[in-house]
């Protein structure tokens, strides 16, 4: 029995301070201590990389750490919100959509974004922020494709604003990527800064090499000038004057300033508005919060916003978290006296300044990607560390029980031990377990029908407040699926052993989640269970009004009747994914998405069409859950492979042999199946996966099931297809290609 962890330690933005701390966790985290990463974004991107991968010396995912995958390789939690309050005598984080989550640690590495101090913004479509940098590329080209589309035949003007560092690069670089959406490349670009030469701070040589390079690409300088009003693709600069033409796409690369969370947080700042922290990187205010990385400034110690001080911070940060956590004094952060500068021109070269010596050459940039490449694989490791099995023998990745709707128990055990059961029946059961269907209907003496349900799993993964959303969900789905409406739900809740503080929380997590939805749905909480266990469970006892009548059930399929499916398949392999550490942020982002759309709509919009038989795809697959309503129907289905939807990801991992514990037995229950392609096909492996909170499958007339998935595509469910239709014959389901 795993107890729940005594502290918790949270890390709000991933930059690279607190990047490295997590990194340095997968390979030893702190006892007794949990670690959670709040992020915007389910990546994070390193600015380095940036000008190779706009000249098209990096593919994009060489510059990005998936936070999904790091996360679940480190054992940590990884929220994925928007923070909009810091509570520093709570110790809370408030969301703009979630419950706020304590601390007993924070630390603080948001970055920074490019200033527009003194700058007025009219019409701001043309105006490209180079941060967010997680967005900036598809910003930037659906800029590009924009205004290209508009001025077809024309070169693209593009201005370049910030003469530092990253606005250099981003000019040097940009021909390139310019070719995306002009396969010539052509654009005039124009650099503006508001200093006296280019690269300040740097050696007066550097500053030279920098604008021959400019030159020999045909960059315009404007130098010694600010830009103090834009306008669409309009400049205003602060002499009064204007760049000679119009610009059809501005890129932001100025200095350094606060982002806009910073000024919310309460945290004492200095001029710039950067929160104010010691030596030791804990803020002024003595409380446990540490900054880090651009958005802290070190009393007394001005230092440039550079990446590499935010890396050098990060084995104290850590020395720290542990000393402040056992009460010690902590330790100085002691910054190096300078850096390498290594600037990417694009093609093959890069300009570089060490200890007063100024070089530029072919060698220069190998020097850079030799720096810059390990430093990104070292966080691009994804596999989980390595853990000793215990005595059984049951250690390892492959033996990993799945959880959500992947941990029920087989069909086949299921139906086996019902079948040994002398189960009294009743003149108030309408819909019980002699139909197998998905909620039982009942008939109280003297009253109205009333639906009821039960469906509880093990946590799929460590945010308990969207696992709480989904166990409603998921429990609400068979009540929606039988024509009835919630309005009533039990709570069931197996807690781990721990404090009772973070038992509290823990609990209030899950269940302010599916508060969430139960409202959503016009249900309410009325009571519930909980007990301590070997790990975290939950689900609900849902009751509901029996709107439908006569209820939707799964036996009432015709033969001709097409299938219709509201949802993708395959969250089943890609929860089994995730717990290797192999679920992609991308595929993990699309995945909770689908898992958290409610079928309440789907099955609302049903009684305008000519529906028959009905079930949600859940714990026994596609297969298994067609094959119950054929049996219950006596009818057989066949089935278009082609037209079967898998989430992103799915068949890759399929095809990396990942697959769900449930997934044998889920196959055996789909019974024979008369197979038109491989059985290894992912499309036919799908559908033994099993579903948590998957989508619904219904019979429908023929005449009607195109305006029905039309009908669902309005609505939301842009997924929903035909996948297959009735036939008469012995129950069986015949695939096809």
């Amino acid at each position: 029995m795993t107890p729940l962890p005594r502290r918790d330690l949270v890390l709000l933005g991933v930059g690279h301070t607190n990047a490295h701390l997590l990194r340095m966790w997968k390979m030893q985290p702190l006892p007794e201590v949990r670690l959670t990463c709040v992020s915007n974004h389910p990546v994070v991107t390193y600015s380095g990389m940036l000008p190779g991968v706009l000249s098209g010396q990096y593919a994009p995912e060489r510059m990005e750490i998936d936070l999904v995958r790091l996360c679940a390789a480190a054992g940590a939690r990884l929220i994925v919100g928007e923070v909009t309050r810091l509570d520093p005598e709570a110790r809370r984080l408030d969301f703009a959509d979630r419950a706020p989550i304590g601390f007993d640690v924070l630390s603080i590495g948001l970055g920074s974004v490019p200033a527009f101090d003194g700058v007025t913004v009219g019409d701001a479509s043309r105006l490209v922020a180079i941060k967010p940098m997680q967005t900036m590329l598809a910003r930037l080209d659906g800029q590009m494709r924009a205004r290209a589309a508009v001025t077809t035949g024309e070169r693209l003007k593009v201005v370049v604003v910030g003469g530092g560092a990253g606005g250099i690069e981003v000019a040097l670089c940009l021909q390139a990527r310019v070719r995306l959406v002009d396969p010539e490349g052509r654009c005039d670009v124009t650099l503006i800064t508001g200093d006296d030469r280019l690269v300040p701070g740097s050696l007066a040589r550097t500053a030279r090499r920098v604008a021959r390079a400019a030159e020999r690409r045909g960059i315009r300088v404007i130098t010694g000038r600010r830009v103090v009003h834009v306008d669409g693709g309009r400049l205003t600069l602060d002499d009064g004057s204007a760049p000679e033409t119009e610009a059809d796409v501005i890129i932001w690369a100025t200095g350094a300033a606060p982002p806009p969370l910073v000024a919310a947080l309460g945290l004492p700042v200095d001029a710039r508005g950067f929160i104010r922290t010691a030596d030791t990187l804990q803020v002024t205010t003595g409380a446990p919060i540490f900054v880090v990385g651009d958005t802290g400034s070190i009393d007394g110690v001005p230092l440039p916003k550079a990446g590499v001080y935010a890396v050098r911070q990060a084995p104290v940060l850590r020395e720290n978290v542990a000393r402040l956590l056992a009460e010690r004094p902590l330790q100085r952060y002691v910054p190096q006296r300078g850096f390498l500068k290594l600037l990417n021109t694009g093609d093959g070269r890069a300009i570089g300044e060490w200890k007063g010596l100024s070089f530029e050459g072919r060698w220069a940039w190998r020097l850079k990607d030799a720096i810059d490449a390990p430093f990104m694989a070292k966080y691009q490791g994804y596999a989980p560390m390595a853990m000793a099995a215990p005595a059984d023998g049951r250690g390892s990745a492959e033996a990993m029980r799945c959880m959500g709707c992947g941990g029920k128990v087989g069909a086949g055990v299921l139906s086996r031990a019902l079948a040994r059961l002398e189960i009294p029946s009743s003149e108030h059961v309408r819909v019980g377990l002699d139909a197998a269907d998905d909620a039982a209907v009942v008939v109280p003496p003297g009253g109205r029908p009333l639906t009821v349900t039960v469906d509880f799993f093990s946590a799929p993964f460590d945010d308990p407040y969207v696992v709480g959303r989904m166990a409603a969900l998921n429990a609400a789905s068979d009540v929606f699926a039988i024509g009835a409406t919630p309005f009533a739900a039990l709570a069931m809740v197996t807690l781990p052993v721990g404090s009772e503080r973070q038992q509290e929380e823990l609990l209030f997590q899950l269940l302010a989640g599916s508060l969430r939805e139960l409202r959503q749905m016009g249900a309410t909480l009325v009571g519930g269970h909980t007990i301590e266990g070997p790990q975290l469970t939950v689900g609900f006892t849902l009751l509901g009004s029996q709107t439908t009548e006569p209820p939707r059930t799964k036996g009432r399929l015709r033969a001709g009747d097409a299938l219709v499916l509201t949802k993708p398949l395959g969250a089943g392999v890609l929860l089994a994914g995730h717990m290797r550490a192999a679920c992609r942020a991308s595929w993990f982002t699309a995945l909770t998405a689908s898992m958290l759309a409610s079928n309440g709509p789907a099955a609302q919009c049903l009684d305008r069409f000519d529906v028959s038989g009905l079930t949600d795809v859940t714990g026994f697959g596609l297969g298994g859950h067609l094959r119950e309503m054929l049996e219950a129907s006596g009818l057989a289905a066949r089935l278009t492979a082609s037209s079967i939807p898998l989430l992103p990801g799915v068949a890759e991992l399929i095809a990396a042999g990942v697959a769900s514990t449930l997934a044998p037995a889920n196959q055996e229950r789909t019974g024979p199946l008369a197979l038109g392609v491989p059985l290894a096909d992912p499309r036919v492996q799908a559908l033994f996966d099993p579903q948590t909170c998957g989508g619904l499958l219904i019979g429908v007339a023929p005449a009607e099931a195109a305006a029905l998935v039309a009908e669902l595509h309005a609505i939301g469910y842009t997924e929903a297809c035909i996948v297959g239709e009735v036939v008469e014959g012995g129950v069986g389901i015949d695939i096809q290609a």
